[in-house]
């Protein structure tokens, strides 16, 4: 059985990336579909808008953590 690897810098910023890439592509899709996040009050299409919001992010979280675990898995030729 093999140790688990500590999370680097790689690790968290690739988190990062996958995080507010995956929250942006749900704003502007959600601005896309007329859902206004920022809309007074909380509305139906706000409230959806919201949740793209927080769908994207999660999915593109999901995204980048399984680009690093192929990344490990698929050690590099150099």
């Amino acid at each position: 059985m093999t140790a688990p690897t500590p999370p680097s810098l790689a690790d968290g910023i690739s988190d990062a990336v996958g995080f507010v890439g995956g929250a942006l592509a749900g704003f502007w899709l959600g601005q896309w579909l007329g859902m206004d996040i920022f809309a007074p009050g909380y509305g139906t299409s706000a409230l959806i808008g919201i949740a793209l919001v927080g769908l994207g992010g999660g999915l593109g979280l999901h995204a980048a953590k399984r680009w690093q675990a192929s990344r490990r898995s698929n050690p590099s030729k150099s």
